[in-house]
């Protein structure tokens, strides 16, 4: 049997052709990434960043997305896979963040190629790294991970700045060295999203953004092109958003609550665990004395 999240994860992926892992940013979207029957929770970097107030520019530093996941990791119970945005500096800095993720029960992360402060994926003027520098965090972050089956992702935003082959160079030199999977982010067209897990060698990861830079692809479609993962970062943060602003505006606009499909305050605490907590109201209390005979 599985002793760690990340041992999870290497099964999930043996056993299932494709993975879906939406993204969730704190722990109540984590949770509901896995009563949704989603085995694994993908922690949004986009997302964590908003949680904090801010954009995803690289404004977010390493102790405050490690201790986010964290709180995902306890919540969940499934495995995590993190954003490790460009690892926070240089090879050293890559050591230290894995150590800090494994600890911290962390199934795996990826690691990027942008410079430092980077940017969304999805946005315009991505910078990247040379491409031996980037090679060098993958190799560093594959020799410190205590546990073997932390998955370390490589993912190239090279696509937008050098060009698709390019990128694809870079996911296979990314894999030759260590990385368990490649993530070519933000391809263009249909034809680049079917490309890639047919040349590079070895597992691929899609990057679902709805409105971004790349195709929106069916997950039946991602699962017959060959991807082994997809996670979908933006899903529950945009829907949040999206219903937060249309409730604010019915309470602002009818003076009164708006519905809530009906959800009362018990079945929302039910859903981030208070049954369990409610159990522990009369586990440890011994039975009360009887009254002494008179």
């Amino acid at each position: 049997m599985p002793t760690s999240h990340a041992a999870r994860l290497r099964t999930l992926l043996r056993e299932q052709r494709m993975i879906t892992a939406p993204g969730a940013y704190d722990a109540i979207t984590a949770r509901l990434v896995v009563q949704a029957g989603f085995p694994v929770v993908y922690m949004t970097g986009a997302g964590t960043a908003a949680t904090l107030g801010f954009p995803d520019y690289g404004l977010i530093t390493m102790t405050e997305m490690v201790d986010n996941a964290a709180r995902l990791v306890r919540a969940a119970a499934a495995p995590v896979i993190a954003d490790g945005d460009t690892g926070y500096g240089n090879e050293l800095n890559v050591v230290r963040l894995v150590q800090e993720h494994c600890r911290a029960g962390t199934a795996g992360i990826h690691i990027e190629d942008q410079v430092n402060p980077k940017k969304c994926g999805h946005l315009d003027d991505k910078q990247i790294v040379p491409r031996e520098d980037w090679l060098a965090k993958i190799r560093a972050a594959a020799a410190a991970r205590p546990d073997p089956d932390f998955l370390v992702i490589a993912r190239t935003d090279s696509r937008a700045a050098a060009g698709f082959e390019e990128a694809v160079a870079r996911c296979n030199a990314a894999l030759a060295a260590g990385a368990d999977m490649a993530f070519l982010e933000a391809p263009q067209t249909m034809e680049e999203v079917a490309a890639v897990p047919k040349r590079v060698n070895g597992p691929c990861l899609y990057n679902l953004v709805k409105a971004g830079k790349s195709p929106d692809v069916p997950l039946d479609d991602a699962e017959a092109m060959g991807y082994r993962l997809v996670i979908v970062p933006g899903l529950l943060f945009k829907t949040l958003i999206h219903a937060g602003d249309a409730a604010l505006a019915a309470l602002k606009a009818e003076r009164r609550h708006p519905d809530v499909g009906g959800l009362t305050v018990r079945d929302a605490f039910a859903r981030v665990g208070a049954a369990e907590w409610d159990s522990y109201r009369t586990r440890f209390r011994a039975e009360e004395p009887r009254a002494a005979a008179e």
